[in-house]
């Protein structure tokens, strides 16, 4: 049976573009590995919300995307949460056969788990200081700037050290 017109179902994935939230150390972090991987699959790595992000989708619910990782097909498939991250290790030459498990009813539930365990990491985060900057008496650590005084009377950035 075809898939219905307008619909990518059955539409195979010959590219991916993740969408991860770049004020996330998680996610960078993740990002990072992902561009180490040998793949399979070409993977595009955006910043959620980005205009980029925007441009390419403009169907896609943003806000959600900086919540919830989406992976973004060729054929305008999308995946959201665990789906995505099975979706993404299939991509990759090394992790495809985990991807098959992970797609399992069983490994489903895996795979799920391991997504609210990394949302929770997220969240606990965020209470530090928000969109992964991190507080520690007066001394922010900002992603991809590093560690700065913030304490009082260095409003003015006098006090940022590296």
């Amino acid at each position: 049976m075809a898939p219905a017109p307008g619909t990518t179902a059955g539409a195979p994935v010959r590219r991916l573009t993740v969408l991860y939230d770049a004020e996330c150390s998680l996610c960078t972090h993740v990002r990072d590995w992902l561009l180490r991987q040998p793949r399979l699959v070409p993977l595009e790595l955006v910043p959620a919300a980005s205009d980029e992000a925007r441009r390419r989708f403009p169907g896609l619910d943003h806000r959600a995307t900086l919540d919830e990782v989406t992976a973004v097909g060729d054929a305008g498939q999308v995946y959201r949460g665990a789906a995505a991250w099975v979706v993404v290790l299939w991509a990759l030459r090394e992790h495809r056969a985990l991807a098959h498990r992970l797609s399992t009813p069983a490994g489903a539930v895996m795979a799920r788990g391991v997504v609210l365990a990394a949302a929770k990491w997220r969240g606990g985060q965020r209470q530090w200081g928000g969109k992964g900057y991190h507080r520690v008496d007066g001394w922010v650590y900002e992603p991809g700037r590093g560690w700065r005084y913030a304490g009082p009377g260095c409003a003015d950035g006098t006090c940022t050290t590296r």
